[in-house]
């Protein structure tokens, strides 16, 4: 598995005009699935994510996850992470899971960080056509894998 990860002021994701996610201060999470993901790859994932030290302690270096500030989450699949632009102009996606079950382990994740965290966790929608708004605060942006691609 793959993710986007920013750190945002605030992010809201839209089906045509209606918001089906909206958060404030956390993190805007992108996930995309690769064909050969399975379920530890989802939970490794997760724990790293929650765990990631990307907000300012008191003397403003890095030092704080989501959990420490009680910050809010955002996740949005998006299966173009696994886009290979290596070979002309089109980008090919036969390393993306195909969607069935993409949307498994795209709900697996989901489900296992609300198993530990308690706080704010909207979502976008499965192979939607979604616009994402993104307040990108640092701005901090980072890729995260399960493992080495």
């Amino acid at each position: 598995m793959r993710a986007v990860v920013q750190r945002v002021k605030s992010s809201r994701v839209l089906v045509g005009e209606r918001t089906i996610g909206s958060i404030g201060k956390g993190l805007n999470v992108l996930l995309a699935v690769k064909n050969d993901d399975e379920e530890s790859d989802a939970r490794f994932l997760a724990k790293k994510i929650m765990q990631l030290r990307v907000f300012p302690d008191y003397e403003g270096k890095m030092n704080l996850s989501i959990q420490d500030i009680n910050g809010e989450l955002l996740v949005i699949s998006q299966f173009t992470l696994y886009g290979d632009c290596k070979k002309g102009n089109r980008p090919s996606y036969s390393k993306s899971a195909p969607a069935e079950k993409a949307k498994k382990l795209y709900e697996y994740f989901i489900e296992h960080i609300r198993m530990y965290y308690k706080n704010k966790i909207e979502c976008g929608e499965f192979q939607a056509d979604m616009n994402v708004e993104i307040q990108n605060e640092g701005p901090v942006t980072l890729i995260v894998e399960s493992r080495k691609a």
